[in-house]
């Protein structure tokens, strides 16, 4: 298996699988992620992963070749108070998101299902991410950075809102969207390559 198909369009996961040395092409799919009336968010994100991977695989003949493609598909959200903070709509939304955001501890969950069309595993990811206290005033001009648009919880940790950060337990790639140690698991389970990037020491 030389390549796969990445059902996402995000920026971050391409650039995450390039950091394994991952193959991969870019399908991103267009499905409804509305929460089911009383689903919980560990339910939710997983059923997101694998309902992405199921639309892409849907593109592809059933093929039971050694060399069926493989499809990698992820979802991520961000959890507080049982409540789950998608992306948000403008900048009260975001401000909204931070606010609750700060000074206090959220989860972080991320999804990912790698997946033929006979065979399909996905596992779940979860980090705990405590911001410091954010006022208002910064959380407008973080919106106003442009860093939040499109992202879970209005914030991505591997920029300016690093400085918020005051502990990570988990996976920092799994807060940025796609846990690497979990999906490098998958890949291997699915004879997908990583080719190495890891320098030589030289002596």
């Amino acid at each position: 298996m030389e390549s796969i198909i990445l059902a996402s369009a995000s920026a971050r996961r391409q650039e995450l699988l390039r950091q394994i040395g991952v193959r991969f092409t870019v399908r991103s799919q267009d499905i409804d992620e509305s929460m089911r009336s009383g689903e919980l968010a560990n339910d939710y994100v997983i059923r997101m992963a694998q309902e992405k991977a199921q639309s892409a695989l849907s593109a592809f003949p059933v093929n039971n070749d050694s060399n069926a493609t493989v499809v990698l598909a992820a979802d991520t959200s961000v959890v507080c108070d049982a409540d789950v903070l998608g992306k948000p709509i403008d900048e009260a939304d975001a401000v909204d998101m931070l606010r609750r955001l700060s000074g206090r501890e959220h989860r972080v969950l991320c999804a990912v299902t790698l997946g033929t069309q006979d065979k399909q595993r996905t596992v779940l990811s979860e980090s705990r991410v405590r911001f410091r206290e954010i006022s208002i005033a910064e959380a407008q001009q973080y919106y106003r950075s442009g860093e939040s648009a499109g992202k879970a919880g209005a914030y991505a940790i591997q920029g300016y809102a690093a400085v918020f950060v005051e502990q990570l337990i988990g996976s920092y790639s799994g807060v940025m969207g796609l846990p690497l140690f979990q999906t490098a698991q998958l890949l291997s389970e699915f004879t997908v390559p990583l080719q190495s990037t890891i320098p030589a020491v030289v002596k």
